[in-house]
């Protein structure tokens, strides 16, 4: 087929373009689904806890993620700063995961453990108390609104669905992990769980 021929033809070239890009997704993106290394977890990998997925629930509620990510690059700047790069089995559990692309913040995947409740507490309530130089938004008010646990529940059984390993005592006991929780300990809960798996391969 000339080249001439297809250009003088929307339709056609329309057509052609659609093809090349799925036979083009289809080879990208089909191998994943039967690759180890994308489907099982990295070792130590867990799902999170009711109150850790509430936590994480408020960090894309909030929109944490455009301003950090949670992907370490193969780079040498980036593993001296945060540690080990990231393993797409550390994500085999998050739906949607939160890797991320754009840094105003430090990257979270390490932050686990990293720094204690309280600090955390201070730094999500005015974070210029313990980082003077940062831009990063107060969010006290987090502190006095409480978890709904009445939903938690109805969460975990959409992610079991999702491919989640949720048990029945999971989704049963899921409410009164939560009841009482401010939405600023289930955010803190969160970020103190991320990346703690890594201490185990590395």
């Amino acid at each position: 087929m000339k080249h001439e021929t297809v250009e003088k033809r929307p339709g056609l070239l329309g057509v052609l373009i659609a093809l090349v890009i799925s036979v083009g997704g289809l080879v990208e993106i089909v191998p994943l689904y039967f690759s180890s290394q994308i489907t099982t977890p990295a070792p130590g990998v867990k799902p999170y806890t009711a109150l850790q997925f509430e936590g994480r629930d408020v960090y894309i509620r909030e929109g944490c993620y455009n301003c950090h990510s949670q992907m370490i690059r193969p780079l040498r700047a980036e593993t001296e700063r945060y540690g080990h790069y990231s393993l797409a089995g550390e994500s085999v559990y998050d739906h949607p995961f939160q890797w991320g692309s754009k840094r105003t913040g430090p990257d979270l995947a390490r932050v686990g453990g990293r720094y204690s409740d309280e600090w955390h507490r201070v730094h999500l309530s005015n974070p210029r108390d313990v980082v003077p130089e940062s831009n990063m938004p107060t969010y006290a008010w987090l502190a006095d609104r409480q978890v709904d646990a009445h939903l938690t529940p109805d969460k975990l059984r959409l992610m079991r669905k999702l491919g989640v390993p949720y048990t029945d005592d999971d989704i049963a006991q899921a409410s009164a992990a939560v009841a009482g929780k401010s939405e600023m300990e289930a955010l803190i809960a969160y970020l103190q769980g991320l990346g703690l798996a890594s201490k185990e391969w590395h």
